[in-house]
């Protein structure tokens, strides 16, 4: 009895307290009338602070919004960004949010942005991009319409993540494979896969171990989503196939096919299962990690990957690092054989496709588009890419000139943009591109084709003049050989939730990835049975509907964009 008495003091306590508090305020209301600070749910505080903008960025990873080129951003713009990311790569961060209907302020959802658009959870910025997009629309210009969600809903939603112009100066995608081979093997012409698999099996011969290490030709990286950086895509691009992710393209009619329906793509996977029955691929090939691919590749003991630079490109830094320069890497246009042409330089044109979109619960809808409308400008372009003058860059007879020990910790050190910030605001924000010159004349970007050049590692100098080349992109058959594509890439597209077409695709991709590696690693006498019974799957599950229905929206954005015959 004694606890319950004691209970019953407090709450009248309590509440004889809140009733004399609510007697002593002459505002019925119970706030300060004379508050400055006062506003009602549509209006922004005015106010010297910043004003902090969430951003969830679907490519993000952990870091503050506080180094040189943050802070110089927020003091152009008065915007502080709370940056978060999908923890370990968590491909339901997007559903998760629109279930709870919980949004930040701006959203880089990638591929699931017609989720978020069929959600209401995002809003339309035709009449912002006209009204106050300056920037955006110089940026664009009469790219602009690329950023139109279809030919049923010509709305732009989104803006950013790729270079208005492009250009390709150093080539990504491609086998790649060690200087010292090349070196070694008195420089020969590597342009088909058996010229490639000649070499490493010459090399792997002549030293079986590096540095004390079994020597490993050919690693791939097939365990987790990077199976389609390192085994599907470089299936079509040894078959002459542009970057169009899983799909295959008639350029001219807009014909659209699943790429693994193509015999080119057997036979690139048969030479694969050939490779592993000869020991020429590494065993770990679909069970390794990054941090463990990474790791192999910083060693110097394998000889070639068929990788994007920016998936390895931390090892290539810690080898230039540890002075292994010969175990870096030349970039070649290896195709099934010399009937195919490689595709590296494409020129793409505008992507459009994904970006970065602002919620429709923000309460800063406006500030977050100047913020975007900010990073389109000439201004925020040379910010972002150069970084501060006096810091990052000098200006020389009225040309930029990047620090030297800027530039070196640029090209070697991995955490250089992440912590500098130099470099780090470009993707997935609007960008010029790396084709793209300022006012002046001027590169926008501070690497160049010449600058490039300039940066090539000691070995790669001494390798190019024994081809006759300047820069490894002079091995390629070249940009204006390839043409432009007059669909952009079938990879940018956004594929509606729940449609026909995105269930049929994903149990196609997950059919393939499964039954593509069971089949490399089996065993040779297997394989033309083991894919000819992948195929039967895939028709099986009508991937000739989703044939039709990807062609059908492929046309679609020929039309929109105006590049249909």
């Amino acid at each position: 009895m004694r606890r319950k008495s004691n209970l019953l003091l407090v709450v009248l306590i309590v509440t004889l307290l809140t009733i004399l508090a609510a007697c002593g305020s002459d505002d019925p209301s119970g706030s300060d009338s004379n508050d400055s600070e006062s506003t009602d749910d549509n209006t922004e505080v005015s106010s010297d602070e910043p004003v902090t903008l969430t951003l969830f960025n679907a490519d993000g990873e952990e870091k503050e919004f506080n180094d040189q080129i943050a802070q110089k951003i927020t003091e152009e713009t008065g915007v502080v960004l709370e940056m978060d990311y999908p923890v370990g790569g968590n491909e339901e961060a997007i559903p998760l949010m629109i279930a709870s209907g919980d949004y930040p302020d701006l959203i880089f959802a990638k591929g699931d942005i017609g989720k978020l658009i069929e959600a209401g959870a995002v809003i339309k910025l035709d009449d912002l991009i006209e009204e106050k997009g300056d920037n955006l629309k110089a940026m664009y210009g009469d790219q602009l319409d690329r950023l139109r969600r279809s030919i049923d809903d010509p709305s732009i939603y989104t803006v950013g993540t790729y270079g208005v112009e492009t250009a390709v100066w150093e080539p990504s995608g491609t086998f790649q494979v060690q200087l010292d081979v090349l070196r070694e093997l008195g420089y020969p012409e590597i342009n088909t896969l058996d010229e490639l698999e000649a070499a490493l099996t010459e090399y792997m011969e002549k030293y079986p171990e590096i540095d004390g290490q079994k020597t490993i030709p050919l690693s791939l990286l097939g365990s987790d989503w990077r199976w389609l950086i390192t085994v599907g895509n470089p299936a079509g691009f040894a078959a002459g196939l542009p970057d169009d992710g899983q799909w295959a393209v008639d350029d001219d009619t807009g014909e659209t096919t699943y790429k693994f329906l193509l015999p080119e793509m057997k036979e690139y996977f048969k030479w694969l299962n050939e490779m592993n029955a000869k020991g020429l691929l590494d065993p770990e090939s679909f069970t390794q990690t990054h941090d463990t691919y990474i790791s192999k590749i910083s060693s110097g003991r394998v000889l070639a990957v068929a990788d994007q630079n920016w998936n390895f490109g931390d090892a290539d830094k810690a080898l230039i690092a540890d002075g292994k320069e010969w175990r870096t890497y030349a970039p070649l246009p290896v195709t099934l054989d010399e009937n195919y042409q490689s595709q590296a330089l494409k020129d793409y044109g505008f992507a459009g496709g994904w970006g970065i979109a602002i919620s429709s619960t923000s309460e800063h809808q406006e500030k977050a588009f100047e913020f975007l409308d900010w990073m389109a400008s000439e201004e925020a372009q040379i910010l972002t890419n150069w970084g501060i003058e006096g810091e990052h860059y000098d200006t020389v007879d009225g040309q930029r000139v990047m620090h030297e020990d800027e530039r070196e910790r640029m090209n070697s050190d991995a955490n250089y943009a992440k912590d500098t910030g130099v470099g780090y605001y470009i993707y997935p924000f609007p960008q010029w591109g790396n084709g793209a010159v300022d006012s002046s004349g001027q590169s926008i970007t501070p690497n160049n084709e010449e600058q490039i050049i300039e940066n090539l590692n000691a070995a790669e100098k001494k390798v190019l003049p024994e081809y006759g080349l300047d820069n490894w992109t002079d091995w390629f058959p070249q940009k204006d050989e390839l043409g432009i594509s007059k669909h952009g890439s079938v990879a940018n597209y956004t594929i509606e939730s729940g449609s026909d077409l995105e269930i049929i695709q994903q149990k196609a991709d997950d059919l393939t990835e499964q039954r593509i590696t069971q089949a490399i690693l089996g065993k040779p006498e297997d394989f033309d049975a083991a894919w000819d019974a992948m195929i039967e799957e895939l028709e099986a599950m009508n991937i000739d509907k989703a044939n039709e229905l990807m062609t059908e929206k492929t046309k679609e954005i020929m039309e929109l964009w105006g590049t249909m015959e």
